[in-house]
């Protein structure tokens, strides 16, 4: 069984990740994992939304919301560094609801990195949730919840930038393939959300 990201962490050097190979990228799955969630999924996570690197949407046109550490400990303990997919909603303060759009608020498909980020050489184990949908504002500070249901691969180094980009839209592409199963997308509505946010 491979080390988790906690173990990771713990060693004395981190980990050097694999470069992602031409012959990988070629042989991708449309979609992963079972048809249904298999232990240790369902995680679920909770936190306020921190400011990370920047980098996501500057450099990668990929948003990220980052978690503090104490938010996704449960996950780092029992999951392997990689990505991931599931579902996330923002919950804005009530005096803030009104500066976000209805569907802001709704309960949306994410893709979430989890490791050190090796094309940049992160220093620090991180997890990143990139939530598939065009925000109107930023919402720092802000609670997010989020279930990961599934592992898409592992965390790859790249050549360029380009290459990463291009493994980055590829992961959407399977999140939202792998959440159409009828056993994913019923936690859309898992009570961990705060349905009645969007309802009102």
């Amino acid at each position: 069984m491979p080390p988790t990201a906690a173990e990771d962490a713990a060693q004395a050097e981190r980990p050097a990740a694999p470069f992602q190979t031409e012959d990988f990228r070629r042989a991708r799955p449309q979609i992963v994992g079972p048809d249904e969630p298999e232990s240790p999924f369902p995680i679920k996570l909770a936190g306020p939304v921190q400011k990370g690197f920047g980098r996501g949407g500057k450099d990668l046109g990929c948003p990220t919301a980052n978690l503090p550490d104490d938010a996704t400990e449960e996950m780092t303990n029992v999951a392997k560094t990689g990505v991931y997919y599931g579902y996330a909603q923002v919950l804005p303060p009530a005096d803030k609801i009104c500066e976000f759009k209805k569907e802001d608020l709704q309960v949306l498909p994410m893709v979430m990195s989890m490791g050190w980020n090796p094309f940049y050489d992160n220093s620090k184990l991180t997890a990143e949730i990139h939530i598939m949908h065009p925000f109107v504002r930023d919402f720092y500070g802000f609670e997010m919840r989020a279930i990961v249901l599934g592992y898409i691969r592992p965390e790859l180094n790249y050549t360029s930038r380009e290459a990463l980009i291009d493994d980055i839209e590829t992961d959407k592409q399977v999140a939202l393939r792998c959440l159409e199963r009828s056993r994913y997308h019923k936690y859309e509505k898992d009570p961990h959300f705060e349905l009645e946010k969007v309802l009102n």
